[in-house]
């Protein structure tokens, strides 16, 4: 399974550097590349089955939704920017909201993490925070050593167990925890470096 790795972009994109994902995910929308879809399905299809039976779907029932969620992705490519998103966060959205769908269709509570509660919409401004967050948190990731980086985004971003992750890489566990509880000291350290500055 390919790691999660950040690629530089060409310059007239304008963006800096992206995920291997987010490039797969644009063949897909300009050239309806169908070997970058293989490998965004390869990567994205287990994370998501993971989630969905957290979430209490069976096997077969969360492959159906995977299944409808990558149609999703080939169908919609043509409407991802990844100047306003990343692959991973546009294709978990897609995700989430069909199995929202399927559970509403079913007449069947939803799952805590999947409620959206009634909000008034951001204004500008913290939409504007938002982003400036999110892109602290992108620089302060890129810093982290790349072993430990790795390990980082495959926990939090992939939601992958520290099992998982040992299936995964054959790395011994200790390590891997070792990696991820560094990584994330520094990535604090970094986000309050520049919160202060």
């Amino acid at each position: 399974m390919p790691a999660a790795r950040r690629s530089p972009l060409k310059p007239e994109t304008g963006l800096d550097a992206v995920s291997e994902q987010t490039l797969w995910l644009m063949a897909v929308r300009d050239r309806q590349d169908r070997q970058a879809f293989v490998n965004l399905f390869d990567y994205f299809a287990p994370r998501l089955k993971g989630m969905f039976i957290k979430s209490g779907l069976s096997a077969a029932r969360a492959e159906d939704i995977i299944q409808d969620t990558m149609l999703n992705v080939w169908r919609k490519a043509h409407l991802f920017d990844p100047h306003r998103a990343q692959a991973t966060s546009w294709i978990y959205r897609i995700a989430r909201n069909r199995h929202i769908d399927v559970l509403r269709r079913e007449n069947r509570p939803l799952p805590e993490e999947l409620k959206i509660e009634d909000q008034p919409a951001e204004d500008a401004s913290q939409i504007v925070a938002l982003e400036m967050e999110t892109e602290k948190l992108r620089s302060a990731l890129m810093r982290l050593r790349p072993e430990q980086r790795e390990l980082v985004e495959k926990a939090y971003l992939g939601e992958l167990s520290h099992s998982d992750i040992q299936a995964e890489t054959g790395l011994p566990l200790g390590t891997i925890k070792s990696r991820i509880r560094l990584g994330m000291e520094r990535l604090r350290h970094e986000m309050k470096a520049n919160t202060a500055s």
